[in-house]
């Protein structure tokens, strides 16, 4: 059974969320690859063009925090 809120996403894309978590934090602009991909996954949206993380954007992000330390043990 998949679950609508279970996204498959690349290392850089984990990386890009947690950076619009805050953006004003200094951290690296992500790739606009990876933002290309959040953005048509609707998880990430742009105002003004700058991006911002959606509320099911950091749903994933919750989410995957544990399925990716799960994967780490």
């Amino acid at each position: 059974m998949s679950d609508e809120n279970d996204f498959d996403l690349r290392p850089d894309e984990w990386e890009a969320l947690k950076a619009l978590r805050s953006p004003f934090a200094g951290l690296r602009i992500p790739a606009r690859l990876a933002l290309d991909h959040l953005t048509a996954l609707g998880l990430v949206t742009f105002d003004d063009r700058v991006p911002a993380i959606t509320d099911k954007g950091r749903k994933a992000l919750v989410r995957g925090s544990f399925s990716l330390l799960d994967a780490a043990a």
